[in-house]
């Protein structure tokens, strides 16, 4: 398990040193079953921090950031972006169709393609705005109520939709497992479907359980706590952007 900082307001050098540590754990993981660091991409979840800790990140080598909401990520990011032309931006939170527009135009990867109104949207704008943006489909793997995510047993006729259909650029499917439950079960069963489909993209896994998940075959691993610590208040953040 990767240990998380604990300073609320991280400076450059623990967030550095944060970044080798977890990815010296991506490394160990992934060579444990026969993969590279180089077949998993580290997404840094800067949610609710500032941008000087978007830079501390980016001065030590980090290129994919990781936001949950499309407001705090245009007001972090458009300046980000255009300093550094190589930065990756990836939408990891609940997307509403209201906000389709704009995030198109600032993402890069979207990990939460989860219902047909929003596919719909997205094939949408996407075609307005000529940006075809990789996608990863959601699954709700505990089939949990309250949670996001197509169904299980509707993930096939869905990948088809958006595929097929939509001409959605599906790169692979993303899960969050249920708080309750150990991951390994919801990692190893996202993989198979994915497999299943041909799909070879797997977002799986965070702070408590990156590892884990490489090790089950992630390709995108979404870390924020073990590299930027605690999160702050939003308060905090709109003060530091």
């Amino acid at each position: 398990m990767m240990s998380a900082q604990s300073t609320i307001v991280p400076t450059a050098s623990s967030i550095s040193d944060a970044l080798k540590a977890v990815r010296s754990d991506i490394s160990i993981a992934a060579r444990a079953v026969g993969r590279t660091s180089a077949d998993v991409t580290l997404i840094a979840v800067s949610k609710t921090h500032g941008s000087d800790a978007v830079q501390a990140a980016l001065a030590a080598g980090q290129r994919h950031f990781g936001e949950n909401r499309v407001q705090e990520a245009e007001a972090k990011f458009p300046a980000l972006k255009t300093s550094n032309l190589d930065l990756v931006l990836h939408l990891i939170g609940p997307l509403q169709t209201n906000k389709v527009k704009d995030a198109v135009a600032m993402f890069d990867v979207i990990h939460t393609l989860d219902r047909l109104k929003l596919a719909e949207k997205l094939s949408d704008e996407m075609s307005k705005q000529s940006r075809r943006l990789p996608c990863f489909i959601q699954v709700n793997t505990g089939r949990e109520s309250q949670k996001a995510g197509v169904d299980p047993a509707d993930v096939a006729n869905f990948i088809t939709l958006c595929r097929d259909q939509l001409k959605i650029p599906v790169m692979g499917l993303m899960c969050i497992p249920p708080v309750t439950d150990q991951p390994s079960p919801h990692f190893a069963f996202l993989r198979e479907l994915a497999r299943r489909h041909g799909l070879k993209g797997l977002s799986m896994g965070m702070s408590g359980d990156a590892s884990l998940a490489v090790r089950l075959g992630a390709t995108h691993v979404r870390v924020g706590s073990a590299i930027f610590g605690q999160r702050p208040n939003i308060s905090e953040t709109i003060s530091q952007s």
